[in-house]
């Protein structure tokens, strides 16, 4: 079936004139034009699926609102945030300026604390998780949709990201299964029900320097909000705040795993070895070989 007018105009302006960022490079002309019209047809999907989808017949209204999108996404205004929709682990999320946009490689620490979720439940029945800087709720959301078998809880200091995140606990079907808290790191969790008990510890903390925020491009910085990447002169205060606090609330053998900047790992990974509170330090590259997770089990001791 050939695609419907206007779609070869609408097409070519984008191949021409739209600029993919780095750490967005499956955001083709081609995706951003399907989900985009999607959208304008009244039917919002994530940009895997709305390629998948067969593109529905738009009115000359519709035709005037996927203009308008397009212009706004050539404006530089976020594809997840005009649709209202991203896609992650397999979920189809709510997206929103109150929380980053989940990326493709925050899956590497996905798979990491599924892992580790999964050993634990196979040893002791069931595992007990907490997110921190859970933002839109992806991870914890997505360990809850593959792993049916731990109590999963989120947090994060922003109140309008956990609104998000409680709206996507509704939208993907898993309500019941995550609790969400409003607050500054683990401070919400300190009580004897977690201390010491947690069985897997995740979290995607800020991590860019604060004099590199004006040097990200406007897509991210003018968009997305600054508390969820921005983080100290040397982007690490967060990263250090999370290796020490850590291990109040971890049991022994528990394993705390964390996303770091490209460039930050193996530091991180040296300022915890140094620590004599963890063990079976490791480090994770992405497909690039850059290492962009970092794990390690409380210590025993």
């Amino acid at each position: 079936m050939h695609p419907p007018k206007p779609y070869k105009e609408l097409l070519e302006i984008l191949e021409e004139r739209l600029r993919v960022l780095p750490d967005k490079p499956g955001e083709t002309p081609q995706g951003n034009l399907h989900a985009l019209w999607h959208t304008a047809a009244g039917n919002p999907l994530p940009m895997e699926e709305a390629l998948e989808r067969p593109l529905p017949r738009i009115d000359d209204l519709a035709v005037a609102r996927l203009r308008s999108l397009i212009r706004r996404r050539l404006e530089g205004e976020p594809l997840a945030y005009l649709t209202g929709r991203q896609s992650f682990m397999g979920l189809d999320l709510l997206a929103g300026p109150g929380a980053l946009i989940p990326r493709r490689e925050t899956e590497l620490l996905a798979e990491v604390g599924l892992s580790a979720i999964r050993e634990c439940v196979e040893t002791r029945g069931r595992a007990l998780v907490l997110d921190v800087f859970t933002g839109s709720g992806n991870l914890v959301l997505a360990y809850a949709h593959h792993e049916p078998d731990a109590d999963l809880f989120g947090v994060d200091i922003s109140e309008e990201a956990i609104r998000l995140a409680c709206r996507n606990a509704l939208h993907t079907g898993h309500e019941g299964r995550v609790l969400f808290r409003v607050g500054d790191l683990l401070e919400p969790f300190d009580d004897p029900s977690f201390l010491g008990q947690v069985d897997v510890l995740t979290g995607c903390p800020p991590y860019i320097p604060e004099k590199k925020v004006g040097l990200m491009e406007p897509e991210i910085a003018g968009y997305e909000p600054k508390q969820a990447f921005a983080a100290g002169p040397f982007g690490l205060d967060l990263l250090h705040r999370l290796i020490r606090e850590a291990p109040r609330f971890l049991r022994p053998g528990g394993v705390l795993a964390f996303e770091v900047g490209a460039g930050q790992g193996e530091r991180i990974a040296r300022r915890i070895d140094r620590s004599p509170e963890y063990e079976e330090i490791r480090t994770h590259p992405d497909e690039e070989g850059r290492i962009r997770v970092v794990s390690a089990r409380r210590s025993a001791d």
